[in-house]
């Protein structure tokens, strides 16, 4: 099994508002960089979808360390937030709705595919990787070039946000 390292960072000017992540790839000494904007979004979304994007480009099961600087990512997984929210038909201990569901289900598919390690990193730190994908991310943000975030759209519609 090859050993990746996956690094993430989503970013949001407001929340919500225009959004952006940053990844990177690290194997074997070879980085590959990916990007993308949208409009109307939150950070949290970004963040996962970071983390999405990246394990997405496995072509094949990985031994993946993933870094991260939301805890909102780190801790839902490592604590079993989510898992437990999944029991619940995605409902919070406190009974509301759980949010980025659409998120969460793409990332339980990814999670199970590929053995992966959750590492929190704390942002604007100095860490080399997770400066470069803040820069990734604010620039996509900042770039003019968004695409929509149709689900966050459809859930604000409902209320449900």
């Amino acid at each position: 099994m090859k050993s990746v390292n996956v690094y993430t960072d989503g970013a949001c000017r407001g929340n919500p508002g225009n959004g952006g992540y940053g990844v990177v790839l690290e194997y074997n000494g070879h980085e590959k960089e990916l990007s993308a904007g949208y409009k109307r979004t939150t950070n949290n979304r970004m963040e996962l979808l970071a983390a999405i994007t990246g394990l997405e480009q496995l072509k094949e099961p990985c031994a993946v360390t993933l870094y991260s600087d939301s805890k909102y990512l780190t801790d839902a997984i490592s604590k079993g937030w989510v898992e437990s929210w999944r029991k619940k038909g995605w409902k919070k201990s406190d009974g509301k709705s759980a949010l980025n569901v659409d998120l969460w289900k793409r990332l339980i598919l990814l999670l199970e595919k590929h053995k992966v390690e959750l590492v929190w990193v704390k942002g604007h730190n100095g860490h080399p990787y997770n400066e470069r994908c803040d820069a990734l991310a604010t620039t996509a943000a900042d770039s003019g070039n968004l695409a929509e975030d149709e689900e966050y759209i459809k859930q604000e519609a409902m209320g449900n946000i």
